[in-house]
């Protein structure tokens, strides 16, 4: 239900920066570290002599230390030494590629002789100092294509976010979904419309009037494995709308980064990034905390939703219009997910 051979978001580096950490990804129990060179490294999280989690050890001079017996382990899965023991003999661990880049650490759970780096896919906006970023953590409890589902089709807005975000045109207006070879592509503008509080406080953080009319616009990109990046903004009605310029707009991008953990949970690396006024810090925090709480509603149905999926396995789920944008995103998990299974 989620291809392997791709990379995924694992961790952030300060979960890492002085301890071992141990994450399920894929149904891989994986422990991240710094290795000696200050790269990172990721191990199965199996110690060879007894089967503790290496993730409970502690990291010496750049090696793994298992703490039940003080086995060192390789970032290559050889054990390099255990007191008392000749260690020659001793069976290899499973080692993952790893890359560290855009403040993330990638992992590849499938065959490591297909992981090139260059499959990550850039993000624009990581690295560039007209940019600004915050975001966090959530685990939920729910199989992630419900995630997917959730983020291709916003019309759930105007109900799970009616405080924050939502608000009656959503569900009012169309949406149109397109598939460009291996990603979708869902879209929504919305013009002459009141902004909901989110975009009232963000148009006051770009010292933009809260009280007059805006076009505003949804735009989600689904790209594979699991990532789901949104365009979304508001411009003051008459500007230009998605084309406005800066001065007349805020516009950011949602960052959706979603890592299977089991079939039934996942992590969920949740941020925004935007390009009006980068610097100021206390405008990052503030809408961060927003976004948190935004989040925070997804979590709690998308959870309710899995523990009814659980319980009736068989029940058929309606497909509609609205549904487009996740049902084609699927399909190209299904495909990759075949892809793999398939006989040489």
């Amino acid at each position: 239900m989620f291809p392997k051979n791709a990379w995924y978001v694992a961790c952030t580096p300060d979960e890492i920066d002085d301890k071992p950490l141990g994450r399920t990804v894929c149904n891989e129990k994986i422990v991240f570290y710094r290795a000696g060179d200050g790269q990172v490294a990721a191990v199965e999280d199996f110690c060879p002599h007894r089967g503790a989690p290496l993730s409970l050890g502690r990291v010496c001079e750049g090696q793994l230390v298992c703490g039940y017996h003080g086995l060192v382990m390789g970032c290559d899965g050889k054990t390099v030494s255990m007191p008392g023991q000749r260690v020659g003999g001793f069976p290899k661990i499973r080692a993952y590629p790893v890359v560290e880049r855009y403040g993330f650490v990638w992992v590849w759970t499938g065959d490591a002789a297909l992981a090139d780096p260059a499959k990550i896919h850039h993000l624009e906006w990581a690295d560039n100092p007209d940019w600004a970023y915050g975001g966090g953590l959530y685990h939920l409890r729910c199989d992630y294509r419900l995630m997917v589902d959730n983020l291709m089709d916003l019309t759930h807005e105007t109900y799970v976010h009616a405080g924050s975000i939502g608000q009656k045109e959503i569900d009012q207006v169309p949406v149109t979904t397109k598939t460009e070879g291996e990603r979708v592509v869902t879209s929504r503008f919305m013009d002459k419309v009141m902004a909901p509080p989110f975009w009232r406080a963000n148009l006051r953080g770009n010292h933009l009037p809260d009280d007059q009319p805006v076009d505003r616009w949804q735009v989600c990109h689904f790209v594979p494995p699991s990532h789901v990046m949104i365009e979304v903004g508001v411009a003051l009605a008459g500007k230009g709308g998605y084309h406005a310029d800066a001065k007349d707009k805020v516009s950011s991008i949602v960052v959706d980064f979603l890592t299977p953990e089991t079939e039934t949970s996942m992590w969920y690396f949740w941020g925004m990034a935007r390009n009006f006024n980068p610097k100021d810090r206390n405008l990052t925090a503030q809408i961060r905390d927003g976004q948190a709480k935004v989040f925070a509603e997804d979590t709690a149905i998308l959870e309710a939703q899995q523990r009814n999926l659980s319980q009736y396995p068989d029940r058929r789920l309606l497909m509609l219009n609205i549904d487009a944008g996740g049902v084609q995103a699927r399909k190209i998990i299904d495909r990759l997910v075949a892809a793999e299974r398939a006989p040489a």
